[in-house]
């Protein structure tokens, strides 16, 4: 069957798909947290005193007491067996962005040849996958495949439920045998330790005596689009890249705004009923829904939660989102860029530290001017972000993501700080030498009578900065959609831990001299925005201006490409960031670059190939077809004396030859030699990547010539607008 003729049947097959039967949803009491083996659950099952053990180790972040795992192991089984599980996994999360499982039966065979289920302390504690196929950056050979995961106790085992089962996932880290991290959970974890130590020092010198341990929190906010799986199933690109390589822009695409928190499609809203239904099941706090910008596009968030517990349920949003749009006969994007010409998505990491006693310690309260505390923790985030705003650029460092930083719907590559204008005037003022007081939210008054006078916020937001103060956290807008927030939080809990490791020395030193407190607060900040209130910037972020004055008078770095952002992670102020918060070893974070600039390069190559293969066995052939049947037409006209077409058979000619010639220069570059893997990235992309765009170029402009029954890719306008 010809391209043009799937096209037509996936056309058709959308229009007779039936509707996929969902129940009613149930009371959100009765679904929550259902399939999770969770605090509640654990206390009816676990005698009381290995309760308060695994209790008191989740809830204070004390040693886990290895003594109680058989008892924990074989409650978590007849639990896990009551649900219908017959297999387990230690679930982990290598340096791909994607989860990791290997399922391992309950079984257990007796010398009579009969069989239990059993599964002991040892096994929950601790596991063993193969670990030498997993990115490691070189940390092990190949050859050597031993790898350990171990048991994170902090994060709630749950189980998963598919048509094919029921499986017990165990949340874990995962290193290899000389000990290194392989894994996206330990770094966050470790970084999470040193925040905290760093946060206890900081807030004893403030006064307080009696300090609970600090947590990082997270809401992350899911951006995705929906395409129907018969359309994608005969897109080669959508299928092995997660983007489509070509395509001409629709005549209409978001320039109505009409789409942006409009009626979300029936067909759409079930989708979205199903998924919020599995993710209550599994006690992750999915509280919005709605239409994004791009047609086509939507959103969901939860929730604010504790960083390791949100990453982790983070990783299963994408998990479930995938697989409940197939069953609904759609195909998840979670691609940063799957369509040319149309915003992409995007995940906003919401981001703020607190423990039990002192709460949330980014929240500034009615009158941040007075609030100290709050001031001593904002002023170290604004350090730690101007000191490794590179650092921060890396972590979010991808090949898709590439395609959306800066394009006028995501933040530019340059990092910085928005605070609003309350926070800004108050830090001005600290500058200044004196502070007064802090600008008053007010009252927003619609003039009609029967609608309500409320609180409106001191300042507006700022969708065009990358790190946004947002009342009361950090919103880090610029990491990509598809990515694991594991690395954004691991670098903001480590920058942060450092900038108040250099607060607390700076106020013992202060204190220690006589120097009153508030004193040496307001001297300690004001020294902070001197050196380092240049991150700091209110205005727009698309604009050329501020582009310019940040390099050039700012000194802040515009990295505009992973292949310029990646060798951040080789410096050395970096290396010793990680090493003196002991988050990672110098071995673990050069693993980091090389593991993701093997993926960067790896990421383009692969679309390369695919520019290529499309060109040649799709479009070059649909072009040739047109080409043929045009010119038999204007043949037979010229017969009876018509003369038309000739042009276009000019025009689709020259097009098809610009391509192909394209394609032999793309060619010809990929089989290229390099001496570094840096120079292997600049060279994908300023040199590959824009071959790939001006291969496109032709496609695309072929598309808008060649008879629609006869080109062979389903189009923008049906996959964004069909649904």
């Amino acid at each position: 069957m010809s391209g043009n003729e799937l096209r037509a049947q996936a056309i058709a097959s959308i229009a007779c798909r039936p509707k996929v039967a969902v129940s009613t949803p149930g009371r959100l009491e009765d679904l929550w947290a259902k399939d999770v083996f969770s605090l509640s659950k654990m206390q009816e099952c676990l005698p009381k005193s290995v309760f308060k053990s695994v209790q008191k180790t989740i809830t204070t972040g004390s040693a886990l007491d290895v003594s109680v795992a058989d008892v924990v192991a074989v409650a978590m089984k007849d639990w896990a067996i009551s649900k219908g599980a017959l297999y387990y996994s230690h679930m982990f999360y290598p340096l791909t962005n994607a989860t990791a499982e290997k399922h391992d039966g309950f079984i257990s065979v007796q010398s009579d040849g009969s069989v239990i289920s059993e599964f002991s302390g040892k096994v929950l504690v601790q596991g063993e996958p193969d670990g030498s196929s997993f990115p490691n950056g070189g940390i092990r050979s190949t050859f050597e495949a031993r790898g350990y995961t171990a048991w994170d106790v902090t994060s709630p085992a749950f189980v998963m439920e598919t048509e094919n089962g029921v499986t017990l996932c165990i949340p874990t880290v995962f290193v290899s045998w000389t000990g290194e991290a392989l894994d996206k959970k330990t770094p966050l974890l470790r970084s999470n330790a040193a925040m905290s130590k760093a946060a206890t020092r900081v807030l004893k010198l403030l006064g307080h005596s009696e300090v609970a341990p600090v947590n990082s929190s997270c809401g992350a906010e899911q951006e995705y689009f929906l395409v129907d799986s018969s359309f994608a199933s005969v897109r080669p690109d959508l299928l092995l890249a997660g983007r489509t390589l070509f395509g001409k822009a629709p005549a209409k695409g978001q320039q109505f705004d009409d789409h942006y928190f409009g009626a979300i499609p029936e067909r759409v809203q079930i989708f979205m009923q199903d998924v919020e239904e599995k993710l209550y099941r599994l006690g992750i706090p999915a509280k919005t829904r709605h239409n994004e910008v791009a047609p086509g596009q939507f959103e969901i968030a939860p929730f604010f939660e504790a960083a390791n517990v949100a990453s982790d349920h983070q990783q299963l949003i994408m998990t479930v989102l995938r697989n409940t749009a197939k069953k609904h006969g759609f195909v998840c994007l979670l691609h940063e860029k799957p369509f040319a010409g149309i915003n992409g998505s995007g995940k906003h990491v919401n981001w703020s530290v607190g423990n039990a006693t002192q709460g949330n310690l980014l929240d500034p309260g009615d009158t941040p001017h007075s609030n100290a505390q709050f001031l001593v923790f904002c002023g170290a985030v604004i350090r730690g972000v101007h000191k490794y705003g590179p650092l921060m650029r890396a972590v979010i460092a991808s090949a898709s993501n590439d395609h959306r930083l800066g394009a006028n719907e995501a933040p530019p590559a340059i990092i910085s700080i928005y605070l609003g204008s309350q926070l800004q005037d108050v830090f001005d003022q600290i500058a200044s030498g004196e502070v007064t007081g802090s600008q008053s939210k007010g009252d927003m008054d619609l003039g009609v009578p029967t609608l309500p006078v409320f609180p409106k916020d001191a300042g507006d937001r700022n969708r065009t900065s990358p790190f946004a103060f947002t009342g009361n956290r950090f919103e880090f807008r610029a990491v990509g959609s598809g990515q694991s927030v594991s690395g954004p939080l691991v670098a903001m809990n480590t920058i942060l831990a450092d900038s108040l490791d250099w607060m607390a020395d700076q106020l013992e030193a202060k204190l220690g001299s006589g120097v009153e407190l508030n004193v040496a607060i307001h001297d300690i900040l004001r020294d902070v925005i001197r050196d380092h209130g240049a991150v700091v910037f209110n205005g727009n972020g698309y604009s050329s201006e501020w582009h310019e004055m940040a390099v050039n008078e700012r000194g802040l770095l515009n990295l505009r490409t992973t292949a310029d952002a990646l060798p951040v992670l080789r410096e050395q102020y970096i290396e010793d960031l990680f090493s003196k918060e002991n988050v990672l070893t110098p071995v673990e974070l050069g693993s980091r670059f090389e593991a993701y600039s093997e993926q960067y390069i790896q990421h383009i190559e692969v679309e390369a190939k695919l520019v290529i293969s499309m060109a040649k066995t799709i479009i070059y052939p649909a072009a040739v077809r047109y080409m043929g049947e045009l010119a038999k037409t204007i043949d037979s006209l010229s017969e009876i004396g018509v003369e038309f077409g000739k042009d276009s058979v000019v025009k689709v000619a020259e097009l098809t030859k610009s391509m192909m010639a394209s394609v032999g220069e793309l060619d010809d570059m990929l089989t290229k030699h390099f001496m570094s893997v840096e120079e292997h990235m600049q060279f994908c992309a300023q040199t590959i990547r824009p071959l790939m765009d001006q291969v496109r170029e032709y496609a695309d402009a072929l598309e808008g010539e060649v008879a629609d029954d006869l080109w062979p890719l389903p189009t923008y306008q049906e996959m964004l607008f069909i649904k």
